[in-house]
């Protein structure tokens, strides 16, 4: 008599606890490879968008029109946000008091660095997800694979003969659970590594860009008591 040992047959005989387990590790493979798919996206627009604004900002545009160009936008992120806040911060202190350079300098770097920390607190939103996923899942896999090669193993002292054919099945479809966790994590891993580098590149870009526009404005406030 030949026994089905197809996947789906093993999945569908596995015991109660096993089939939560595998059906909690697809959904958060589902729910990882969603988001997955939704932050690659977001990240790659960000670096488009930063690359673009850099090739404008220093393409000798006068601030004030890069400026009345944003303000005209309903959504601005990445390098435009930061700018836009910055230069805006940059207006109000000025005219309010023209002649110390140091608490404009001062209000407009503030006002950059919270719109840099909160475009990077937007790009790392529910990474943690993944970091949990790929960390979590191997064992909750794992917690599967025992609990089933367990019930086997109970079964077997139950029998007066026992035979391959009998015990191969529950360890088979235990070793699935462990095949779905590493399935789970593998991706979400990779992802998390690689969207964190990103990330870490787009705020060293961040960084880099406030220092300039702040010495920018520096060079202007010393020659002029009005805006650019």
């Amino acid at each position: 008599m030949t026994t089905d040992l197809s996947i789906l047959k093993l999945i569908m005989d596995a015991s109660v606890v096993v089939k939560i387990v595998m059906t909690l590790l697809l959904l958060a493979s589902l729910l990882s490879w969603t988001l997955i798919m939704v932050k690659s996206g977001t990240i790659s627009s960000t670096q488009s968008s930063v690359t673009k604004f850099e090739e404008r900002f220093w393409s000798g545009v006068s601030l004030n029109s890069l400026y009345e160009e944003l303000s005209q936008k309903t959504n601005r992120y990445g390098l435009e946000r930061i700018f836009y806040d910055g230069f805006h911060e940059y207006k109000r202190a000025l005219n309010t008091d023209p002649t110390s350079r140091l608490s404009v300098t001062d209000s407009v770097q503030r006002s950059m660095r919270v719109a840099a920390s909160k475009e990077v607190d937007d790009l790392e939103r529910n990474l943690a997800f993944l970091a949990t996923v790929g960390s979590t899942s191997p064992y909750v896999g794992l917690f599967g694979t025992v609990w089933g090669i367990m019930n086997s193993f109970i079964s077997l002292g139950q029998m007066q003969q026992a035979t391959l054919g009998v015990v191969a099945p529950g360890i088979a479809e235990a070793l699935i659970a462990t095949a779905i966790g590493l399935f789970a994590a593998i991706p979400a891993v990779i992802a998390y590594n690689r969207f964190s580098d990103k990330i870490d590149r787009l705020v060293v870009s961040y960084d880099n860009f406030r220092e300039e526009f702040t010495a920018l404005l520096e060079r202007h406030a010393s020659t002029q008591r009005k805006p650019v």
